[in-house]
C-alpha cells in the first residue's frame, strides 16, 4: 500500500469520526431546541479543528510506523514517503476532481439556503456538510482507483 493510500485512509477515518460526532451532538440539540437557539459555532470549529488535528497525528504516527516497520522487516524503503508515480498523481488528480464536483453541487445547495434567507445555522451547517461531503467523495475515489484501478 502506498503511502497516499494510506494517507487517504487516515484522512477518512478522521472525517468520517468527527462528522458524526458533530452531527450526533447537533441532532440531539434540534430534537430539543429551535434551530435558531442552537450554539452551533463553538462545535463546530472545534470539529474542523479536531479533524485538521487528528489527519495531521494520524499521518506521522503513520509515517513512523511505515518507517519502523520497513527497518524492521527490511521490505519496503524508508524513503517511501517521498515517492510518488504517475499512477499516484493520477489518482489523485481523478479524486480531487471528483471531490471538487461534489463541492460545486453543495455550493449551489448552500447558495439557494442563503437566497431564501434561511436561518444562519442551516446555512453553515449545509457548508459543513458539503465540506465532509467533497473530502469523502475524493477519498472514496481515491480509495476505489488504488484499489480496483479506476
Amino acid at each position: 500500500m502506498s503511502f497516499e493510500e494510506k494517507s487517504t485512509w487516515v484522512s477518512s477515518a478522521a472525517t468520517v469520526l468527527v462528522s458524526a460526532l458533530y452531527y450526533n451532538f447537533i441532532l440531539a440539540r434540534l430534537r430539543v431546541t429551535p434551530a435558531a437557539e442552537i450554539a452551533y459555532q463553538w462545535p463546530m470549529i472545534l470539529a474542523i479543528g479536531s479533524m485538521i488535528g487528528m489527519t495531521i497525528a494520524g499521518t506521522i504516527l503513520m509515517s513512523i510506523g511505515t518507517a519502523v516497520s520497513s527497518e524492521i522487516t527490511g521490505s519496503g524503503s524508508v524513503n517511501e514517503i517521498d515517492r510518488t508515480d504517475e499512477r499516484d498523481k493520477s489518482i489523485n488528480r481523478r479524486g480531487e476532481l471528483a471531490g471538487y464536483y461534489v463541492s460545486c453541487v453543495g455550493m449551489l445547495g448552500v447558495l439557494a439556503l442563503a437566497m431564501l434567507r434561511y436561518d444562519q445555522f442551516w446555512i453553515a451547517n449545509a457548508l459543513y456538510l458539503t465540506f465532509v461531503s467533497g473530502g469523502l467523495v475524493s477519498s472514496g475515489v481515491k480509495l476505489a482507483a488504488y484499489r480496483w484501478g479506476l
